[in-house]
């Protein structure tokens, strides 16, 4: 009897020894709601896969990401099972709605581990610049991101849903010839730009020589081929060769899979957020964080709308940036768009922070009134984006200025040359694939590209050197 009662006694130590050695359990599933519903995961990436109002963010204490609801620390969340949690951000929602058991309180201002460094960093200077207090527990992954209203009802001048966040390593996207720095992509998680929680700004990577500044490369893309209205292999590679950070999107369709798909393929990494129920959507790609996403309707249209985008760059600023497709129909339902579009902005966007606009105006000549009506909010001025040969023109043959990036003047007054290779083009870039020599530097373009089978547009791109302070 002892030697079985022995034998047992060690058969249960080893099984209890075998259980430890196989790593960490399963994340623990959070509670139910209060009112018998369930929490919602969400992807990180993806601007809409939470309901209007809320957040996607991850949860480490569940290590997965979940839809919540921003709250005031003064009000709470109506429940004891649920507290809100500070979200440690300088701007947008005091906290954020989390389980009791996933609520991680500051580390009131001790740094971790005895260091100032974050454990997601690159080994190299990876200190936060004195950005508030640290959380414990490692490199927590950074929200980034808002509660407020609906997308379609605007932002009412703060935060509104979240369109994504650090949703794990970004690649550099193969970004290895352009001006703009590689946003502190390093092979660890992707920080959020200037957020206090202790992670590494996106812009600044460690050796960037251009130290205290930050270069942001803004696109209008409308550069579709064939037969649908959609991106086809001339296309993404016009993209991938101008080495974006922010791409405005037109047309923003993919026959060969879904939008991920697309983003993936010609940016392995960056957030987007395309606009729901159109036809041929507006929509916004970007190498760092989109905090806000939502689209305003265009009174004059009904397959397409302005898609917005609030991103955190890196800076203590935001930039709004706005999707536009206006109509081909005349100037004066041009400029009712634009009437309607700059509305919407004052309305909703703040004033310290950046905006751009960007997109196929369809405009025949500068002189258009729409131009007027976008000067209240953005610089309409030239001098403007040229091509290797000096000429501005954005259609296919050339002569009329159909795409734009318009930015205000808080941004305008930071434009820096366009850079690409040995090129240098001191008022931004018309690319088009038939006259830009050497092709080596937008590799992977081809020179036929801008002349496939029904692309009407050029791409346009304009650079800017930020303040990282």
């Amino acid at each position: 009897m002892r030697k079985t009662f022995l034998g047992l006694l060690g058969a249960g130590l080893a099984l209890v020894l075998v259980t430890q050695g196989c790593g960490e359990s399963n994340p623990v599933p959070p509670p139910p709601l209060p009112d018998g519903g369930a929490w919602v995961d969400c992807d990180e990436q993806d601007a809409g896969s939470c309901a209007p109002g809320q957040s996607c963010r991850f949860i480490e204490a569940y290590e997965r990401s979940l839809c919540v609801s921003p709250c005031e620390l003064a009000t709470g969340c109506g429940d004891s099972e649920i507290l809100c949690c500070p979200s440690g951000e300088e701007t947008g929602a005091a906290g954020y709605c989390l389980p009791k058991d996933a609520c991680t309180p500051p580390d009131a201002g001790s740094p971790d581990a005895g260091s100032g460094l974050d454990a997601g960093g690159d080994g190299q200077n990876g200190e936060d610049g004195g950005l508030g207090p640290v959380l414990d527990g490692g490199p927590a992954q950074d929200a980034g991101m808002d509660g407020g209203p609906a997308p379609d009802a605007g932002v009412d001048g703060g935060p509104a849903q979240d369109a994504g966040v650090d949703g794990g390593p970004a690649p550099d996207a193969g970004m290895d010839g352009g001006p703009a720095p590689d946003a502190g992509v390093d092979g660890g998680p992707a920080q959020d730009a200037g957020s206090p929680d202790g992670s590494v700004d996106a812009g600044v990577d460690a050796g960037t020589p251009d130290a205290g500044f930050a270069r942001v490369r803004l696109m209008a893309s409308n550069v579709t081929s064939g037969n649908y209205q959609a991106y086809e292999a001339p296309g993404i590679r016009l993209m991938q060769g101008a080495k974006p950070d922010v791409v405005m999107v037109q047309e923003f369709n993919y026959k060969s899979g879904s939008i991920s798909d697309l983003v993936n393929t010609t940016f392995p990494g960056f957030y987007y957020y395309q606009e729901s129920g159109a036809q041929i959507p507006n929509g916004v790609i970007s190498r760092w964080p989109i905090l806000a996403s939502g689209e305003w309707d265009d009174p004059e249209v009904d397959n397409r709308d302005f898609a917005w985008a609030r991103i955190d760059i890196p800076g203590p600023k935001d930039l709004w940036v706005v999707s536009v497709h206006l109509l081909t129909r005349n100037a004066s339902t041009r400029n009712t768009e634009a009437l309607s579009l700059v509305a919407k902005i004052k309305a909703n966007i703040p004033v310290g922070d950046y905006l751009a606009i960007g997109g196929d105006f369809n405009t025949d000549s500068r002189s258009e009134s729409c131009f007027t009506t976008f000067a209240q909010v953005v610089t309409t001025t030239g001098p403007h984006p040229a091509d290797k040969n000096g000429t501005e023109g954005t259609n296919a043959s050339r002569g009329k200025p159909y795409d734009h990036v318009l930015v205000d003047a808080d941004l305008r007054a930071y434009q820096t040359a366009t850079v690409i290779g040995a090129s240098s083009f001191p008022n931004g870039l018309v690319l088009d694939s038939r006259v830009y020599t050497p092709l080596s530097e937008i590799a992977p373009v081809q020179s036929g590209d801008s002349a496939a089978s029904n692309m009407q547009h050029m791409g346009v791109i304009k650079d800017f050197r930020v303040p990282l302070n």
